[in-house]
């Protein structure tokens, strides 16, 4: 019974990390849509955000399977 809550609260967080991800390209769109010279300043930035995310989100999923 313990690892079925794990993974149930794994999917909880992982809600979380979709709703993370979501935030930065929706933040990314609207200033490439109110400035679209800064493009090239912040995609780099678009995909650092993304990757922590994610990583964070693939961190949660090992320590699901660890514990």
């Amino acid at each position: 019974m313990e690892g079925s809550l794990n993974l149930i609260g794994y999917g909880i967080a992982a809600l979380g990390s979709g709703v993370g991800v979501a935030l930065i390209f929706f933040a990314y769109f609207q200033a490439v849509a109110r400035q679209p010279e800064v493009s090239r300043i912040l995609q780099p930035l678009l995909f650092v955000g993304f990757a922590a995310v994610e990583a964070l989100a693939i961190l949660g999923f090992v320590l699901v399977l660890v514990v």
